[in-house]
């Protein structure tokens, strides 16, 4: 993994460079700045892991620049403020502001660095955190049967390398969990994770979030930067807009880019792991995805098996569910019987692992008894949508007007959204409703796209 890159900004020349030197040699990489304007341009320049900024400067004081970055959300790193003259008052609102810690002048060698080792592993925890909350996912491909023994080993030799992975398989069969796993089995493991579901994002803001932006001396980081050091993970890489490929191109091939609005190029050091439910050389056949941007994301490509290629996975899968379900959602745990369990064996799952999970969620909100026996599991495989997408036995008849309506309008755009792979504008063309109108829906009724995207 990269070493951590850390910025100083601090107007007394020696300890600008006393502190450069004691960094460096504990292996961190170290940039200096002498006052806010430099601090400013090195920020444009790079984004950093964590600073240490001065508070008394010539030009604008340490405070005032940690107010100006917090309010141009450009505050996604540690800060740890140096003052030998700081108060009470002032420690305060810097933290108020955003700081991590506050460390007075004269530095203690021991106490500088325990302190910036647990900024950036407070930072590193964190990310990790909210990546959990927001998709809580499988973070191992599950499954003792062959093909997951196979596809765990190829992709723990995948993991001892840096070329980039384009990752193909069916919706819901787990993309995101063999992703994860390549990062989390290399070298980069310690560094960030990004996600960026490429079908939910406009034409208007894919740019600014994959690289950025710039607007003065406001700057905004993307997720390309935001993934330095780490794993850059995009999801339906087959709805990536063309201007955006040809500019992910470029980025690819020469390792920099310049954000919008911005002059001068970045640099970066990010690993790539896209993944697509599509073919994407017959997209690149009919000139929907650039061919050189396919042969530079396909260096390692890996398939992922759908479940019906092992099915002889579903207890372990469907202990993993109900387990998870039980500890992050408070749901009652039930047990399956083994008939049970041949009942889901015996299933097609054309939504692979997130059908299964779908169903084992509905069998432990509705059921009463503790244990789930195969006929409850037949109702409740007659509520999923049959492959040719037309619905099955739909639940609601003994609910409300109102209730039974919201039901079956959540249940159907749910499927709308799997069927167009999380594209919204898809959605909205595909069912004849004004797009902003259906993102009000979708909101009413809690539901949420990218939950639905297909990985």
């Amino acid at each position: 993994m990269s070493a951590d890159y850390i910025l100083v900004v601090d107007d007394e020349p020696d300890i600008r460079d006393l502190v450069k030197e004691i960094l460096d040699d504990e292996g961190y990489e170290v940039d200096v700045a002498k006052d806010a304007a430099s601090a400013r341009a090195a920020l444009r320049g790079r984004r950093p892991d964590l600073v240490l900024l001065d508070i008394w400067m010539p030009d604008t004081d340490g405070i005032s620049l940690l107010k100006e970055w917090s309010e141009a959300g450009a505050l996604d790193m540690p800060v740890l403020m140096m003052s030998g003259h700081g108060t009470v008052e002032t420690a305060v609102e810097a933290t108020r502001l955003g700081a991590y810690d506050f460390i007075e002048k004269p530095l203690s060698l021991a106490k500088l660095l325990l302190t910036v080792r647990r900024a950036l592993e407070a930072a590193r925890l964190t990310r990790e955190n909210i990546g959990l909350r927001r998709a809580q996912p499988i973070v191992e491909p599950l499954g003792r049967s062959r093909v997951m023994q196979e596809l765990r080993a190829l992709g723990e030799r995948v993991a001892a390398h840096d070329a980039p992975v384009l990752i193909s398989g069916e919706p819901g069969s787990g993309k995101e969990s063999i992703a994860r796993y390549i990062h989390e089995r290399g070298s980069r493991k310690g560094g960030p994770f990004i996600r960026v579901p490429v079908a939910s994002l406009s034409n208007e803001n894919s740019a600014v979030e994959l690289f950025g932006a710039e607007d003065g001396a406001v700057v905004h980081f993307g997720s390309l930067e935001r993934a330095s050091g780490g794993t850059l993970y995009l999801e339906d890489v087959a709805d990536m807009d063309t201007a955006i490929q040809i500019r992910l191109l470029g980025a690819l091939q020469h390792q920099a880019f310049v954000r919008v609005g911005g002059v001068e190029p970045v640099q970066f050091s990010t690993r790539i792991v896209a993944a697509t439910s599509h073919d994407l050389v017959q997209q690149v056949a009919r000139g929907q995805f650039r061919e050189e941007l396919y042969y530079l994301l396909n260096v390692v490509p890996l398939e992922i098996p759908p479940l019906r290629d092992h099915i002889e996975d579903i207890p372990d899968l469907v202990e993993f569910f109900v387990d998870r379900l039980v500890t992050h959602e408070s749901l009652p745990y039930r047990q399956f019987s083994v008939a049970g369990q041949n009942r889901l064996r015996n299933h097609t799952w054309p939504g692979n692992l997130r059908e299964l999970q779908n169903v084992v969620q509905r069998l432990l909100i509705l059921g009463n008894s503790a244990t789930v026996e195969p006929n409850e599991i037949e109702a409740a495989l007659g509520a999923e949508p049959s492959p040719t997408g037309s619905p099955g036995t739909l639940p609601g008849f003994d609910l409300p007007f109102k209730e039974a309506r919201e039901l079956f309008e959540k249940a159907y755009l749910e499927h709308q959204i799997q069927e167009s792979d999380g594209n919204i504008s898809r959605v909205a063309s595909r069912i004849g409703i004004e797009r902003t109108h259906l993102y009000r829906k979708l909101k009413a009724l809690g539901v949420d796209p990218r939950q639905l995207a297909k990985r």
